[in-house]
């Protein structure tokens, strides 16, 4: 794990997008492999799905929909135990998105001027949940609930088969506790392809969300503009800001657990302490030599785990808000002052019993998040995520009447004439049209 120390000057975008090795290249390779997946499932069909999952996923399935009675048997298969703990998941992620609602508002601007916003959900939408080599329980429940609150009345999940045509039961189980019962057994870029264009099996959808590998995230890039998506993710990462009295195992704990997702996770520590930062170091190898996945791991926190030594906090809230975190947490003694100088982060942990693991499988706020500094400009998946906005215009003649001049004149000077005649032909010769 290697150690910056980084003066004032030194934090800047630049520096930080350097040394993150951030980039806008793009995988030409992946991106044409994708393209002519997207391509043949376009002209193809269920065919294409078939070939696909029997090349990729090394498994012939006869049907690609899942039955109400696979579902049951997923659901019955899982530990009485689990299952109540997805439920209170479920109810906390619910109880907080709820909180996320946006009403409709029509309201009036003068006298026969009445404006205003019409909040609809999305009809159909599309959620990918990984699969295969291990299954993500979670990813449905934080998908599916906030399309649920937003009112999506059509939801299809693709999730890739295993080696034996069979679903994980966990992911089944959480999708019957999320109301969940159009699922599919298909995976990777193909999937994308299928909820984007639709075959014979699947209806297409109009937004696509959920994370993937690079072949998911490059189809959904290539499908965008068809349909929606939530995000192009990368990565997964956490920052965690730390002062002296900080614990060095809590935090050297917390960022092992963004090292095991795979060797490209970032796992970053920002801290004014040099004595806290060897701490931790020491601690996060003998905890990682106890713990599974520690291949993965190590391999992680070697190409892509940093520790960043700077003079204050203020220039630690500074690096933090260029690296734009995927999962901040602010291990200080006081992180309710220091969360109004956060400005770029996707969730937030305050407070030395507020891990990062909370967030992704219980708490309530969304797990699905910005991830490669695009936390700079986005924001978690959410109910605002699964709705649109309509603008909605009420004038009566009067009001017209009393800016047709205006209205009139400035379609003029864009030389759009046309324009102007739909103003000016309703008071022609001053009578109503």
């Amino acid at each position: 794990m290697k150690t910056y120390i980084l003066k004032e000057s030194q934090i800047n975008k630049k520096t930080v997008d350097d040394l993150l090795s951030r980039s806008d290249e793009q995988n030409r390779n992946v991106e044409e492999a994708v393209s002519r997946i997207l391509d043949r499932v376009r002209q193809e069909g269920d065919a294409a799905l078939f070939s696909y999952t029997e090349a990729f996923d090394k498994v012939r399935l006869e049907t690609l929909k899942v039955t109400p009675e696979e579902i049951q048997a997923g659901y019955d298969a899982v530990d009485p135990d689990f299952i109540e703990t997805m439920v209170q998941a479920r109810e906390n992620i619910t109880t907080y998105h709820e909180e996320q609602r946006a009403d409709s508002w029509l309201k009036h601007f003068g006298p026969g001027i009445r404006l205003g916003q019409q909040i609809t959900p999305i009809q159909r939408v599309g959620l990918y949940v990984p699969g295969g080599k291990a299954g993500y329980p979670s990813t449905v429940l934080m998908d599916a609930i906030p399309a649920k609150v937003a009112g999506v009345t059509s939801i299809a999940m693709i999730t890739p088969p295993r080696k034996d045509g069979s679903l994980d039961p966990n992911i089944l189980a959480a999708a019957k506790i999320a109301g969940i019962d159009e699922i599919y057994k298909v995976g990777g870029a193909q999937g994308i392809a299928a909820l984007a264009y639709g075959t014979e099996t699947i209806d297409p959808v109009y937004k696509i969300v959920g994370p993937g590998n690079i072949y998911v995230a490059t189809a959904k890039k290539q499908v965008f503009g068809r349909v929606d998506i939530d995000m192009i993710a990368g990565p997964s990462e956490i920052c965690i800001i730390a002062d002296v009295k900080a614990r060095p195992d809590f935090i050297a704990a917390d960022l092992l657990s963004q090292a095991e997702h795979d060797e490209m996770a970032s796992s970053m520590l920002i801290t004014w302490s040099p004595s806290l930062a060897e701490a931790v170091k020491t601690s996060l190898y003998q905890q990682m030599d106890r713990l599974p996945r520690r291949e993965i791991m190590k391999r992680s926190i070697e190409d892509n785990g940093k520790v960043f030594l700077v003079d204050s906090p203020a220039e630690a809230t500074a690096l933090s808000n260029l690296i734009a975190p995927e999962h901040l947490e602010l291990m200080v003694e006081e992180p309710m002052e220091m969360l109004p100088s956060i400005t770029n982060a996707g969730a937030i942990f305050l407070g030395a019993y507020t891990p990062e693991p909370i967030g992704d499988y219980f708490a309530g706020p969304n797990h699905t998040l910005p991830t490669s500094g695009t936390a700079r400009f986005s924001s978690p998946l959410g109910v605002y995520d699964f709705v649109k906005r309509s603008s909605v215009l009420y004038y009566d003649r009067e009001s017209l009447a009393d800016v047709s001049r205006r209205v009139a004149d400035f379609a003029t000077r864009e030389g759009f004439y046309s324009h102007a005649n739909a103003i000016v032909i309703r008071f022609k010769d001053g009578k109503e049209r």
